[in-house]
């Protein structure tokens, strides 16, 4: 069939909206804290080749989440070298992978998958975590392997197995990704899916006559369950903390205190919802004005397709179902769903819809454009200290006083340390010292040390330059840091 002017309008788009994504890849820094705290654990991977335990620094174990993002960022280091690009691309190719997966499945079930493709590429929460250090996009792409796979399984067919396994393989990754918590979501949309389609009883017995659940699961097992006994097995406490504290505590308890690595979130119940709003931006606002305006067209597929439109409605609120009680939530959370949403659209999609779709699709590329210009006016630097490392023109060592963010770990190539005591910088002839400039200068005063000030970042974050003090240095380092 011969493309029109229309439809290639779209492809350029679609090839825009994802070269501009890649592109932007390397133009910012990894800011504190999410993207330079990941980044640094994939280096840390890559430095030490433990690639069994992700560690939070050197020899300290990191057990909030399964290795499989890690893995990912790791692998690009190790083509790439290291740079925010290595370790973000291998991001933006899951999301890439997730788009192809989609747009097939559009294909496969009758509907037009370039539409399912430009709105998951230009949709806000999709094209940011494409392309982020984060460890929701490999999460997705593993939700959309499972999904696809018994959605088709229960389709039937000569391939019914094969796609059965598929979607346990799906379930294996989504374990590696982001442990239990994949199969919670897949719960929730396919089980109510299932007693809608058949009743309470009959959904049992379709999943026994349509699906290898013995082998499929025998799968899942042996792809995942390896890991989890061996995490362990090197690090005695990490079920205990992951499955309990933060598959339980982290989502029930607001405010949560037995985060190891951060702090807890605490929004209001229900808050969940709002963040969809905003998070699949433009395209939240689009799919509820398609409904209300195919909603005769939209009775009669109910009628009489193969459950395909329920399917993508659970599946699409299966994230906002799940944490509408937690109050220790992310926007983030929302995007295991959002595949569904492009294929949604593509049901709805008329032929006349084409001139304020490609509209509507060209919103987001605007808004990265801007996003990065915005973040290379300095933005970027007031959360990353990339820019005090690029000023630094020697070898000398440096020491940050009184903390040290995951940028300055990742852009010192874990060689910045905290000064924990004045033993640590005597007898240096020259360093560097890093922190908030009155806490700083605190210390040289107190430590009789010879330093002069050469960079402030826009993070309140400043950098000395210091020389060796011929003068005694006794001071308690106690009195600074009680």
């Amino acid at each position: 069939m011969k493309m029109t002017f229309r439809e290639s309008h779209l492809w350029m788009i679609l090839v825009f909206a994802l070269l501009l994504r890649l592109v932007s890849l390397t133009t910012y820094p990894l800011m504190d804290t999410t993207e330079a705290r990941y980044g640094e654990i994939a280096r840390l991977m890559v430095e030490t080749g433990n690639w069994l335990t992700p560690q939070f620094d050197y020899g300290i174990p990191f057990w909030g989440k399964p290795p499989l993002f890690t893995w990912m960022s790791a692998l690009g280091i190790e083509t790439f070298g290291l740079s925010e690009f290595a370790v973000r691309a291998p991001h933006w190719l899951a999301g890439v992978l997730t788009i192809l997966l989609m747009a097939w499945m559009t294909k496969r079930v009758g509907f037009n998958p370039l539409i399912t493709a430009v709105v998951l590429a230009t949709c806000g929460i999709f094209s940011i975590s494409a392309g982020a250090v984060m460890t929701d996009m490999a999460l997705t792409l593993s939700l959309t392997m499972a999904m696809m796979g018994f959605y088709f399984a229960w389709l039937g067919g000569e391939k019914q197995r094969l796609w059965g396994y598929l979607g346990f393989f799906g379930l294996a990754c989504g374990l590696l990704a982001k442990g239990p918590l994949v199969l919670v979501l897949m719960g929730l949309a396919v089980g109510p899916w299932l007693w809608l389609q058949h009743g309470f009883i009959g959904a049992f017995k379709v999943l026994w006559q349509r699906f290898p659940l013995i082998s499929g699961m025998g799968l899942m097992l042996a792809v995942a369950l390896p890991w989890y006994l061996l995490a362990e097995q090197a690090t005695p406490g990490f079920l205990d903390y992951f499955l309990v504290g933060e598959h339980f505590k982290r989502f029930v308890v607001s405010g949560w205190q037995g985060d190891l690595y951060g702090s807890a979130h605490d929004e209001p119940r229900g808050m969940i919802w709002w963040f969809w709003l905003q998070a699949a931006f433009p395209w939240s606002f689009v799919l509820p004005i398609l409904v209300l305006l195919r909603r005769l067209k939209l009775a009669q597929w109910i009628k009489h397709e193969n459950g395909l439109f329920s399917f993508l409605l659970l599946w699409l609120v299966s994230p906002m179902l799940l944490f509408t009680m937690a109050g220790n939530i992310l926007p983030a959370y929302v995007l295991p769903g959002i595949p569904a949403l492009g294929v949604l659209i593509a049901m709805l999609f008329e032929k006349r819809d084409i001139n304020w779709l490609s509209g509507v699709s060209m919103v987001l590329p605007l808004l990265l454009m801007i996003m990065m210009l915005v973040l290379n006016m300095g933005k970027a630097d007031s959360r990353s200290d990339r820019v005090i490392f690029s000023k630094i023109k020697d070898d000398a060592p440096a020491f940050y006083i009184n903390s040290r963010p995951f940028s300055g770990q990742f852009y010192s190539y874990g060689q910045a340390k905290v000064i924990e005591s004045p033993d640590t910088i005597n007898g240096l002839p020259h360093f560097h010292l890093i922190g908030q400039t009155s806490e700083v200068k605190t210390f040289i005063q107190q430590q009789k040390l010879n330093c002069s000030a050469d960079f402030k970042a826009s993070s309140g974050r400043q950098l000395f330059d210091c020389q060796e003090s011929n003068q005694e240095k006794t001071l308690n380092l106690a009195l600074i840091f009680p």
